[in-house]
């Protein structure tokens, strides 16, 4: 049990600061270009591309963190209307589901980067989209394991009943 919660606190630190970066990352890049263009009347060609980029990062790192909180986007009418004695019965099919569906992401998603590897994509001039887009699997991947993890906690590490 404490190995899990061991790893996934490790994960959410390495996420935290991969997080921490690509924002700032995006925060001086779109600072940049606006100067640029205001006082220059020129940006950077690829600035724009490279920050459409780093948002798909940031969305699945976050995606990523939410799943281990609990935060994702889900439908949960079953779980509240279940009494609080019978509650993991539905959690632990919506888990089930839920590391059915992002291991299924995961296998798809790694088949189109690698597509786009075997083809050539191309962001902008000869840089290759397919490094960009590994983030798609890693992230599907990290989630399925979070969902993983919390069905495994949800009966090692029973917590107090929610109202």
């Amino acid at each position: 049990m404490n190995w899990i919660k061991r790893v996934d606190q490790f994960l959410a630190k390495i996420e935290m600061v991969f997080l921490l970066l690509i924002v700032l990352v995006m925060v001086f890049m779109s600072g940049l270009q606006i100067f640029l263009r205001k006082v220059f009347n020129v940006g950077i060609l690829w600035g724009d591309i490279f920050l459409r980029n780093l948002v798909l990062w940031v969305s699945f790192i976050g995606a990523s963190l939410a799943a281990r909180e609990g935060k994702h986007i889900n439908i949960d009418l079953l779980t509240r209307l279940t009494p609080a004695r019978w509650r993991k019965i539905p959690k632990t099919i919506v888990y089930l589901f839920a590391i059915f569906i992002t291991a299924l992401l995961t296998r798809a998603s790694l088949t189109f980067v690698l597509d786009e590897r075997e083809f050539g994509t191309t962001i902008f001039s000869d840089i290759p989209a397919w490094p960009f887009q590994t983030i798609i699997p890693i992230g599907f991947a990290l989630m399925a394991l979070r969902f993983f993890f919390n069905l495994l906690l949800l009966y090692i590490d029973p917590q107090e009943p929610e109202p």
